[in-house]
C-alpha cells in the first residue's frame, strides 16, 4: 500500500513567547525585525551544502530533515516578498534570487494572482487565491505523491492548524522573548490536545518539538 502524503510544518523557529515573525516585513527585514529567531540557525544543509566544515550536531541533524520527501510547499505572500497589494513591475523573483532552495512547485497564497515564475532548479512559484483546503487540494495534485510542506509565515501555518489540516510539525523553540510580533498560536487554544508532542533540548539552548497528529 502506498504511503499517504503528509501535510508538514518543517523547522519553524519560534520564540519562548510564541512569536515566529515580526510585525512589518520590509526588504531589509524579511523576518519583520525578528531576526534574532535565526541566531542559532544553520541553514547550510537546507541550502544543499553537505560538506560544510562544521560538526554534525543534533541541531544540524534535525534541520537536515527539512527537504526529505517534500513534493510541494505552500507559503504565504510575505514569505515570497515584502510587496503588498497589486504586484509592482519590479522584477522581484523572491528573497532567494536565482537559487530558491525548494526545487519543487511552490504555491504562494495571495489575493493577487499572476503568472507562475519558473527556475532552472525545478522551483516553480504558483500564485493562488484560495482557502487553505483548496490550496491543499492543488498542492496534493502537484506533489505527485510527495508530502506538502506548509512553509510559513506563522499566519499561514496558523490558518492550516486552525482548519485541522496539519499532520506533523517540527518547531525549533529559541531561548528568547520577543514581546510582540506575529504569534503562531493566536486563536488556537487547546490545539495541543490534537497531537502527540515530543521535546528534545540541545546544547545551544534550542528545544526541538515534534508534533504528530494523534
Amino acid at each position: 500500500m502506498a504511503r499517504k502524503a503528509q501535510v508538514r510544518v518543517d523547522l519553524m523557529n519560534v520564540s519562548l513567547d510564541g512569536y515566529a515573525a515580526g510585525d512589518h516585513i520590509t526588504l531589509d527585514e524579511p523576518i519583520g525585525g525578528a531576526g534574532e529567531l535565526f541566531g542559532n540557525f544553520d541553514g547550510r544543509v537546507i541550502a544543499g551544502v553537505q560538506n560544510a566544515d562544521a560538526p554534525i550536531s543534533a541541531d544540524r541533524v534535525f534541520s537536515s530533515v527539512w527537504g526529505q520527501g517534500v513534493g510541494v510547499e505552500i507559503m504565504g505572500r510575505g514569505k515570497f516578498g515584502p510587496q503588498q497589494g497589486e504586484w509592482p513591475d519590479d522584477g522581484w523573483r523572491g528573497w532567494w534570487e536565482d537559487e530558491p532552495p525548494f526545487q519543487t512547485p511552490v504555491i504562494v497564497l495571495t489575493h493577487h494572482e499572476r503568472e507562475p515564475i519558473t527556475f532552472d532548479n525545478g522551483t516553480v512559484f504558483h500564485f493562488v487565491d484560495a482557502s487553505p483546503a483548496k490550496a491543499l487540494e492543488l498542492a496534493l495534485d502537484l506533489a505527485e505523491g510527495g508530502d506538502v510542506r506548509i512553509g510559513g509565515g506563522p499566519s499561514t501555518v496558523n490558518q492550516f492548524l486552525r482548519d485541522d489540516l496539519v499532520d506533523f510539525m517540527h518547531l525549533s523553540i529559541n531561548p528568547i522573548v520577543l514581546g510582540g510580533g506575529v504569534s503562531l498560536w493566536s486563536g488556537l487554544g487547546g490545539i495541543h490536545t490534537r497531537f502527540d508532542i515530543e521535546s528534545v533540548p540541545t546544547s545551544t539552548g534550542l528545544i526541538h518539538q515534534f508534533w504528530n497528529r494523534k
